[in-house]
């Protein structure tokens, strides 16, 4: 069973319940060719891509197309709404769960749910997340940051134990919910952005000690890690050289000792850096991910898999036994 573990979407019916009730937990249609969502907080999101609010006919004839039996959907991590007072974020992250999840229940062969959470109110994240896991859902989609903090230093650790305890594991997803100015042109924000925000969420888990803190709970970083991996000697570095009481470093090992613990998806659009991240942190830490509904989303993954060199086991290890080992829960799936 060929699975991708990376993939977003947003049902018709969290739209249709938004315009129905929304208001209720400060959040508001805006209609156009494409519906948004604006936050009473004061955040408004970009219109949706088509690709994320596609009838499941046309999802399912790309994956049969791209030969993928499975695939993981996640929502759009852009509308998580952590800017909302503390209960209406807690209700609209179940709105997000339970739409998604009834979703994914009409095709559980082809399709997996990846749950949302409250953030950053520990004790409610770590209570949505047991509820949808009660749901079905297969896995946690948390941002690189929240509201502009890195997520290795939001006081969540109630969250991370009871994943661990569960174990569920966390895809490490970037989001920008701000400015970035010198980002605005060029595609910057999709090629370079959200690789940095991804960057710094990696380093500030290993820095700040959770993954000492939870060494059996999987985080997987999207699109290759972003940055990460390709500076494990630079973090090396500043780990040795930078005063690290100052500067809060309780790592207890080095940074590229971690490497290997985190689980990288395969969306690296080229073959040299697929086979370096490869080669740093081995075969078993990969797994197939496709990002489908957005502009940079790899759309032919597994051919992108072959062009990289890789050998049919090593293919068959990415992009089948590695994502049923890490999301275990989707073993009993087709």
């Amino acid at each position: 069973m060929i699975v991708d573990i990376h993939a977003h979407y947003v049902p018709p019916e969290l739209i249709a319940r938004a315009r129905e009730h929304g208001s209720t937990f400060g959040v508001q249609v805006i209609n156009g060719p494409t519906p948004a969502l604006q936050f009473a907080y004061g955040f408004k999101a970009r219109p949706f891509f088509a690709r994320l609010v596609e009838p499941m006919e046309d999802r399912i004839a790309w994956l049969d197309a791209e030969k993928i039996d499975h695939q993981l959907v996640a929502t759009w991590p852009d509308i998580y709404g952590y800017g909302l007072p503390r209960d209406d974020c807690a209700a609209w992250h179940r709105e997000l769960n339970d739409t998604l999840a009834a979703w994914c229940a009409d095709k559980p062969r082809r399709f997996g749910f990846v749950a949302s959470v409250p953030l950053p109110h520990a004790q409610d994240a770590a209570s949505e997340l047991m509820r949808a896991l009660d749901q079905g859902a297969v896995g946690l989609m948390a941002p690189a940051n929240v509201e502009g903090m890195n997520i290795g230093e939001v006081p969540i650790d109630p969250l991370w134990a009871k994943a661990e305890e569960l174990n569920c594991p966390v895809i490490i997803h970037p989001v920008l919910v701000g400015p970035a100015p010198r980002a605005a042109k060029f595609g910057l924000t999709q090629s370079v952005q959200y690789t940095y925000d991804t960057t710094l969420g990696a380093a500030s888990l290993l820095f700040s000690g959770v993954l000492d803190r939870f060494p059996r709970l999987t985080f997987v970083l999207s699109h290759g890690g972003g940055a990460f991996p390709y500076l494990s000697g630079r973090f090396d570095v500043m780990h040795a050289r930078m005063d690290r009481e100052a500067q809060g470093d309780v790592a207890a090992r080095t940074p590229a000792a971690y490497s290997s613990m985190f689980a990288y998806d395969s969306i690296l659009h080229a073959a040299k850096p697929l086979r370096f991240l490869a080669d740093l942190v081995g075969i078993d830490r990969l797994a197939l991910g496709s990002d489908y509904s957005f502009p940079p989303a790899d759309l032919t993954p597994l051919r992108n898999l072959q062009k990289a060199g890789f050998s049919a086991p090593e293919i068959e290890a990415i992009a089948s036994l590695n994502p049923r080992r890490i999301f275990s829960r989707i073993a009993t799936v087709g």
